[in-house]
């Protein structure tokens, strides 16, 4: 659906050198910090921005050979675009059905009354939580086969959080071959989500995992300096100096609970994993 080869783009502080792979009927997330390139790959991908070098396939094609009539197989919500906030949904219903062939209508005015929001209010006015779900709504609305989506749960409350999350889980049910590549700060949404997961930082993918063995072979070990040192340290992916001593990142949790069974060990989360991969040393 999506794959990118050493995508490169270069700033006066940053350079980006990205590779990602996202599969037909899959939903991938790319994560790290504020600035690690996020948002310069989704624009990169979209043709947003000129890139310095690599190649972007999307769909089968090129991006160089990407047509206004291919892009409406995508479905796209960034965290800096959208409509004009003095329209109204109204308003902007007939630009939908201009802009797409397969905008379907009728899903798209259920989709509104399910989420209450105001036909006639100018987006302007919307609270934060109605800005986010209008605009994956209308990223959903037109059949696409791939969804892009850089932050599209940034600062809702969990209610609202959850009623996308619904939203875009009903998107890939209707269609086995759809697929999405998601950013997002909120590790809970991706762990629910994503089938797999790339972490991006300064500009760098550091880890790519299926989501399911990150939650389950990643674990911290939480070790003194004396357990560290008798430690067999082969599947240490990260290491972190702690007031107690170490907390240790590994990707094999069953052999150490194997085979040190009094060791303080931690289930890996996203949020963990995050921090090690970039705070700890190798």
């Amino acid at each position: 659906m999506l794959k990118i080869e050493h995508l490169k783009k270069h700033y006066k502080n940053f350079s980006l050198d990205c590779s990602l792979n996202v599969m037909p009927g899959c939903v991938t997330g790319l994560i790290g910090q504020n600035g690690a390139g996020k948002s310069t790959t989704f624009k990169a991908v979209l043709g947003l921005i000129s890139c310095d070098g690599g190649t972007v396939t999307v769909l089968g094609k090129d991006l160089k050979d990407f047509k206004a009539e291919d892009k409406e197989n995508l479905g796209v919500a960034l965290s800096d675009s959208g409509f004009s906030g003095y329209l109204t949904i109204k308003d902007i219903i007939p630009v939908l059905k201009n802009l797409y062939s397969n905008f379907d209508y009728s899903f798209f005015s259920e989709q509104v009354n399910r989420f209450q929001l105001p036909l006639d209010k100018k987006i302007k006015d919307f609270s934060t939580g109605m800005k986010a779900k209008l605009k994956v709504l209308v990223a959903v609305s037109h059949n696409a086969k791939l969804l892009i989506l850089d932050e599209p749960t940034a600062g809702l409350d969990v209610v609202a959080r959850d009623e996308l999350l619904e939203l875009l889980r009903e998107f890939m049910e209707r269609d086995e071959e759809r697929s999405i590549l998601i950013s997002s700060h909120i590790s809970g949404d991706l762990e629910s989500l994503c089938d797999d997961i790339y972490m991006i930082h300064d500009g760098k993918i550091i880890l790519h995992e299926d989501t399911d063995v990150l939650l389950s072979d990643y674990a911290l070990l939480k070790v003194n300096d004396e357990q560290y040192e008798t430690l067999d340290k082969q599947s240490i992916l990260r290491t972190k100096r702690e007031a107690y001593g170490y907390s240790c990142l590994t990707n094999q949790k069953q052999f150490y609970l194997d085979n040190y069974p009094k060791l303080a060990i931690e289930k890996g989360t996203i949020d963990g994993v995050i921090t090690m991969m970039i705070r700890g040393d190798e």
